[in-house]
């Protein structure tokens, strides 16, 4: 039988609580300098970029501190490993490269718009795609559909166009969203969702558009800033997205690779001939990149 020495057993028990506990201690502080703010989201995760390692190469991603709810969101995403083996579904060049995917119900959710006067358009841009305003008056974002801006450099008369297309989106949400026209929108709903009211869709459609122009004359309109024009001018984008659909991000490192996924053959619907997939998405360190707008 062995001999086991009672105050030798009691001491090396002593010493594992001791260890135990400078092991919880540690945990503790660890987990107080690094608290976690959202869903998937610790406080160290807001100084990081986001990486995307497609097959094309690493397009790197820094999110905006002024956009919280779509942050938060995508970094939970990525954390959950959601954006891995994503393709990119959409491609225009000139315009953007689009990707994401439908989430299980459980999962899905929308994220309130969060348009900022600030954020916009501009090559390299990251915004959320959406749903329409018919389905979705709100503007708010699918939580896993997003796209990066290629867009084009304008001029003074394409940006013309383009402010005169955002007013007349707004002016459209506005009527959307007018509660006296609740009757026409559920109506247009209705029609949407079952394929057998589709040829009523035209005649809604009308009313509504004829509303929008009453909207339009009457309502203030949105002036794209002199800032922004300077840029749209010089290093491009898609200015007529502004105020209708939410930024929360931009490249700072590989947009000489979007431009090469944005130039690939596409078919009828705009999707990559051969599919082009982002293989792997993860935080990494901050650091200063080089411009990438020019």
């Amino acid at each position: 039988m062995m001999n086991v020495n009672p105050k030798r057993s009691r001491s090396g028990i002593g010493r594992f609580k001791l260890l135990a506990g400078h092991g919880l201690i540690a945990l503790m502080l660890c987990c107080s300098c690094n608290p976690m703010i959202s869903d998937g989201v610790h406080q160290k995760d807001l100084q990081k970029d986001v990486a995307l390692y497609t097959d094309y190469g690493t397009i790197v991603l820094r999110l905006s501190d002024e956009t919280p709810l779509h942050r938060n969101n995508f970094i939970a995403k990525v954390n959950a490993h959601e954006l891995d083996s994503m393709d990119f579904y959409r491609v225009i060049n000139k315009f953007l490269i689009q990707t994401g995917k439908d989430l299980p119900n459980e999962k899905a959710g929308l994220i309130p718009a969060e348009f900022r006067a600030d954020l916009f358009h501009r090559r390299g841009a990251v915004n959320a795609a959406r749903e329409g305003d018919e389905t979705n008056p709100t503007q708010a974002s699918a939580d896993l559909h997003f796209t990066i801006i290629q867009g084009k450099v304008q001029n003074d008369s394409t940006l013309n166009r383009a402010e005169q297309r955002i007013n007349e989106w707004r002016a459209y949400n506005q009527v959307i969203n007018d509660p006296a026209n609740e009757k026409l929108v559920t109506q247009l709903q209705a029609c949407y969702a079952d394929s057998t009211q589709e040829d009523e869709i035209p005649a809604i459609q009308d009313k509504l558009n004829e509303l929008t122009q009453k909207q339009l004359e009457t309502m203030p309109k949105y002036h794209i800033p002199e800032a922004h024009r300077e840029i749209y001018k010089t290093q491009g984008g898609s200015p007529h997205l502004d105020q209708n659909y939410t930024v929360f991000g931009e490249v700072v490192q590989g947009m000489n690779l979007v431009d090469s996924i944005a130039a690939v053959k596409t078919d009828a619907s705009d999707k990559p001939l051969q599919a082009i997939y982002i293989r792997k998405a993860e935080l990494i360190k901050r650091k200063k990149y080089p411009q990438q707008n020019d």
